[in-house]
């Protein structure tokens, strides 16, 4: 069974910074999934926000372009998402999210969430 818990979320201030993290454990080979964090407002659907490859190379949507930083440790199975200047339109739910695609299948896991909500 694979679980992933986020953590780290809260209540800020418009151009404050938190650290969202992400720890995996159960029958997962971390190092080879790819690893993201998406986030839905209320009222909004799901969109992606950061995600960084196996490989290590990461993706992030226009709006937290230049904000947000994705990164991983692979020895701890953890990710993370430092999150800047943070806008009152960042506020969301926060999931993270780990896949691995293969030939034949795929895997994908989710964690609970974690709100975030920024104040003007």
């Amino acid at each position: 069974q694979v679980q992933l818990v986020e953590s780290g979320g809260g209540l800020v201030q418009a151009g404050g910074s938190l650290r969202l993290s992400c720890a995996v454990s159960g029958s997962i080979t971390f190092s080879r999934y790819g690893m993201g964090w998406y986030r839905q407002a209320p009222g909004k659907q799901r969109e992606l926000v950061a995600t960084v490859s196996s490989g290590g190379n990461t993706n992030y949507a226009d709006s937290v372009k230049g904000r947000f930083a994705i990164s991983r440790d692979n020895a701890k199975k953890m990710v993370y998402l430092q999150m800047n200047s943070l806008k009152p339109e960042d506020t969301a739910d926060y999931y993270c999210n780990a896949n691995r695609v293969l030939t034949w299948t795929s895997y994908s896991y989710w964690g609970q969430g974690t709100q975030v909500t920024v104040s003007s």
